[in-house]
């Protein structure tokens, strides 16, 4: 008789999850809260606009094609991807811009007209990385169950390359003496929900990343990922429950045996946890039961910062990047700001997506989307968004406007917002926190709730709160770890449709990036 599995969430881990254990022969539920899956990961929308809720990156595309391959689908014949050219544009408020491309040449001229001196850097910056994503990759490989992992080899052999006390921007001084340059190779540190000036060096990776392979934008946006996973979970035999919110996991002692939902009980063999980790620990698994994690511990955590987001369906179109980041003329106050004083920037950074620009599909004829977060605070005393709202709203249209979103709001025909405050009690994220527990040295690794969740029993976590992290790459790879370990803790193994592991898909990848 096949073992069971239940998968509280439908975010892109759970879904991968499901996939990849019902490859192996397992009976897979998923229980989503939300009427749609993809969580984060999904398409709002009404008038005849469509947006991505949350991510609207989509970077390095191959560990899920290892996710899809493993049940015989190819990503390609079940996405159109689009691979971008400018892949976005960095605007400073100071003056000046790049339109980053992976072509070095046109790179190298846009950082000259900045500073000439720091042109030469990028292939520098390039080759580096290179070596060190390669080294990197039995950590994002790896479960770390406890501090003992760390003394393997081929970790001990990281720490040089790596250098866990450095921070992003610091580590970039190697290449680019210009501030404005560096920022521009670190403002991706957004992606975890942190300062590039505290984000420790090992992340310079998200940037790499982006050049070497590629930023693709899915026809239909992000949420035809996490679509496609149904589809393909589906097939699989995989049931999929929507617009029933898990009340409780059940246990027998320690050991997870079932959840309870809205609609019943349910039993199974495992219980894989994808909801937010922090909520679903205070929510659905009592205190009592946890010794590393209890509400008092998590509560004392650091957490990411959250977003304040506008989707606007506008008249007409406009002649920009399908992606433009507008950083602030004082980007480390608005970063104290939001980290430190936990208050609202008067000239917050910005980032604005106008997808219509590569995916007409997305608006009515004669108009367009246009999608723009501004990093803020996770929720804190110092912040009541149903004061400020209104107020930060008009901040943000400013800055589109300084941005080059002339007329923003008198086009506009559509809008929707989204605070902190929503985060937190709409979609059910601890303190609204958008990127999860932080990844500061002391919540990574061993130090992060773990895959086989260390409290409890037959217990198993995916997504952004668990290792390696945040940002959809990840969060697929934390699919494989999970996966495996559920798998081996009940006799039974990774499916045989993959067809190949992990690092031979990164390291194909990055021959290919590199010839390209």
């Amino acid at each position: 008789m096949a073992k069971e599995v239940i998968i509280i969430g439908a975010g892109p881990g759970g879904l991968a999850t499901s996939i990849l254990l019902a490859a192996a022969g397992m009976k897979v539920r998923i229980i989503e809260r939300l009427p749609m899956v993809g969580g984060r990961t999904s398409t709002i929308g009404a008038e005849g606009f469509k947006f991505d809720l949350g991510p609207t990156f989509f970077l390095y595309p191959q560990v899920l094609k290892d996710v899809f391959a493993a049940a015989g689908a190819n990503l390609e014949e079940e996405v159109d991807l689009r691979k971008l050219d400018p892949q976005y544009r960095v605007q400073f408020g100071g003056g000046g811009r790049i339109d980053a491309t992976a072509k070095s040449e046109e790179m190298e001229a846009q950082i000259a007209r900045i500073s000439p001196e720091d042109a030469a850097g990028f292939r520098r910056f390039m080759d580096e990385n290179r070596t060190k994503f390669a080294k990197m990759l039995p950590c994002l490989e790896s479960p770390f169950s406890s501090w003992k992992d760390l003394f393997n080899p081929r970790i001990l052999s990281l720490l040089p390359t790596i250098r866990p006390g450095q921070s992003i921007d610091r580590y970039l001084e190697k290449f680019f003496k210009d501030p404005q340059i560096r920022l521009a190779f670190c403002f991706q540190s957004k992606y975890l929900g942190m300062s590039p000036f505290r984000c420790p060096s090992l992340f310079s990776i998200l940037s790499f990343l982006e050049y070497e392979y590629g930023v693709f934008h899915p026809i239909g946006g992000c949420g035809e990922l996490s679509l496609a996973m149904a589809r393909i979970a589906r097939r699989l035999g995989v049931e999929i429950q929507l617009n029933d919110p898990v009340k409780r996991v059940l246990f027998a002692g320690k050991r997870a045996v079932g959840v309870e939902a809205e609609s019943g009980v349910y039993h199974g063999d495992s219980v894989v946890m994808n909801a937010d980790f922090a909520r679903a620990m205070e929510r659905m698994v009592p205190d009592n039961l946890r010794r590393k994690w209890t509400d008092k511990k998590i509560s004392k955590k650091k957490f990411s910062c959250s977003t304040f987001m506008m989707y606007l369906g506008v008249k007409g179109h406009y002649d920009a990047p399908h992606h433009t980041i507008h950083i602030s003329k004082d980007y480390e106050r608005n970063l104290d700001e939001i980290e430190n004083q936990h208050v609202l920037s008067s000239d917050p950074s910005i980032y604005v997506q106008n997808a219509c620009v590569t995916d007409p599909s997305l608006a009515p004829k004669g108009h367009s989307t246009l999608y723009a977060l501004a990093p803020v605070t996770h929720q804190h005393e110092n912040v009541d968004w149903r004061v400020e709202k209104d107020r930060f709203r008009r901040t943000v249209l400013a800055q589109m406007k300084a941005a080059g979103y002339e007329d923003v709001e008198e086009r506009t025909v559509y809008e929707r917002v989204i605070t902190p405050m929503d985060w937190d009690q709409r979609y059910e994220i601890y303190r609204g926190a958008t990127f999860n527990l932080a990844h500061s040295l002391d919540q990574m690794l061993h130090l992060r709730p773990q895959n086989r969740f260390e409290d409890l029993e037959r217990t198993y976590l995916v997504g952004g709160g668990t290792h390696p992290g945040s940002g959809l790459p990840v969060i697929f790879q934390s699919a494989l770890i999970t996966s495996k370990l559920l798998l081996e803790d009940l006799g039974m193994s990774m499916p045989a449709g993959m067809t190949q592991g992990a690092s031979d898909s990164m390291m194909v990848a990055s021959e290919q990036g590199y010839q390209s």
